[in-house]
Order: structure tokens, then C-alpha cells, then sequence
């Protein structure tokens, strides 16, 4: 075939290519890299720490639930006589309290997301959804743009029993990172972080109300209930050794 013949062939494909392109855009995917680079694992399983209340850790792994949203870490709601409450925080406690029940947490593949977190779907060890319940109960939202209404049924019935969000006033978790663009990016480290820490290192370093520094091991009373604040000075141990040295003291329960 005739160099020209070829080139002329080529020329007439690319600009075919183009105009579909131009026609389409609005329904095509969005390309993520991450899922033609990464390995693509068939599920991951473990304790899970909890960082939101939409995204766990297992073994170093951050893991965000497929087709749900809730309240980012520093988000504020209304509650139903109309006072600010940290209901992002609410949600991560919630989401810790139901976890804590039932171990270890199983979670299947779905994709990578941009910030290379295994999206997946996830239980606990008796068979519980995981996304479902959040939803049901008030402490996240159905994300229809990637769950396309699977969770609208439960979302439904909490909004109905004022469960959770519902029982005030919120903005959508989508909406709320829209308007906070600055902080939407998700941090390396979270602000503050629930259950076993990262691996090896999860004593807990929690300041008291009168700025005591007092530590938790797993196993003692309070441990469960402690939430690190980083924002406030304090901070995870990687053993008890390093929790007296840098001037902490075991507590008493």
C-alpha cells in the first residue's frame, strides 16, 4: 500500500477518533490510572483500624468502603435543636463500636481509587455489611454516583426513624469537601484515628482535660473509647518504653 494511501487512512481514523471523543466525553468513564499500574487484589481481610467513617486500615492497607459517604473527619452538623455537633466524628465512633463487635473485618476487591485505596465491599465475621449498616443507621449517606441507589432502601428507613445525620441538619459529605477544597485531599496521616493504629504501634497517647499525659494499652477500660487528636498534641506508642520516655503515664484503668 502507497505511503500517502496509508498516512491519508491513518489521518481519516484520528480524526474519527476525535470527533467521538468530542460527542462523548460526558459519558466515558474517567480513566484511573492506579487500576491499569496496580495489581489487583481479590480481597483483603484483618482487624481494621478506623480512620472515617467511610475508611478502615488492614494491614497497612486503607480501604474505603465502595458506594457509601459520610462525614469527613473535620465536618460539623446540626442536630435537631439546631447546635453543631462533630458529626464526623460521630461517624468514625459509630463505625469503631460496630467493627469492635464482630472481628476480623473482610473486605472484596471493587478498584483502586485516585489515592490508591482499595475500594471494596466489606463484612464482619458474621456476615454484616458493613456499608449497609452505616447507611441504615444514620452514619453515612448512599452515593448514588458510584453506588447507583444501592443503598437507597436503608437510607430511606434511617431518614424515616431521624436516625444518625438524619436526625438534624447536614450537608452531603460530596458537598461539604466541595466547599473545604483546601482540606478535601486525603491526608497521609489521619487527624485522628480509631481502633489498633498503625501496625505495631497502637498505644495510645491521649491527653487529659486538665492536659495530663496519660496512655492506654489495649485490653484496659478506656482504650476503646480513646481517640487520638494529633491536632491536639496527642499521639501514637510503638511500646510502653517509648510512652515513658517521651513523659506519658500508663493509666490506671
Amino acid at each position: 500500500m502507497p505511503l500517502r494511501l496509508v498516512l491519508v487512512t491513518v489521518a481519516a481514523f484520528s480524526a474519527l477518533v476525535t470527533q467521538f471523543v468530542m460527542h462523548n466525553s460526558g459519558s466515558l468513564p474517567e480513566v484511573n490510572l492506579q487500576n491499569i499500574i496496580k495489581p489487583r487484589p481479590v480481597s483483603i481481610a484483618g482487624v481494621a483500624s478506623v480512620i472515617d467513617g467511610d475508611t478502615i486500615e488492614i494491614h497497612g492497607q486503607r480501604v474505603r468502603f465502595n458506594g457509601i459517604d459520610a462525614p469527613e473527619s473535620r465536618q460539623y452538623c446540626d442536630d435537631a435543636k439546631g447546635f453543631e455537633y462533630p458529626c464526623g466524628r460521630r461517624s468514625a465512633e459509630a463505625l469503631d463500636k460496630f467493627l469492635a463487635a464482630s472481628k476480623p473485618v473482610q473486605c472484596s476487591f471493587v478498584t483502586w481509587d485516585r489515592y490508591g485505596r482499595f475500594v471494596g465491599n466489606c463484612a464482619r465475621a458474621d456476615g454484616a455489611d458493613v456499608a449497609a449498616w452505616m447507611v441504615e443507621h444514620g452514619q453515612a449517606l448512599d452515593w448514588p454516583k458510584y453506588s447507583y441507589g444501592a443503598h437507597a432502601a436503608q437510607q430511606a428507613k434511617a431518614r424515616a426513624a431521624k436516625l444518625g445525620l438524619w436526625v438534624g441538619n447536614f450537608q452531603a459529605p460530596w458537598d461539604w469537601r466541595a466547599q473545604h477544597s483546601a482540606d478535601a485531599q486525603v491526608p497521609s496521616t489521619p487527624t485522628f484515628a480509631l481502633g489498633g493504629g498503625n501496625a505495631g504501634c497502637n498505644i495510645k497517647g491521649n491527653l487529659s482535660a486538665d492536659g495530663e499525659r496519660i496512655y492506654h494499652v489495649p485490653g484496659q477500660k478506656y482504650y476503646s473509647v480513646t481517640i487520638i487528636n494529633r491536632a491536639k498534641g496527642e499521639r501514637w506508642f510503638c511500646s510502653e518504653a517509648d510512652a515513658l520516655a517521651a513523659g506519658w503515664r500508663r493509666s490506671r484503668k
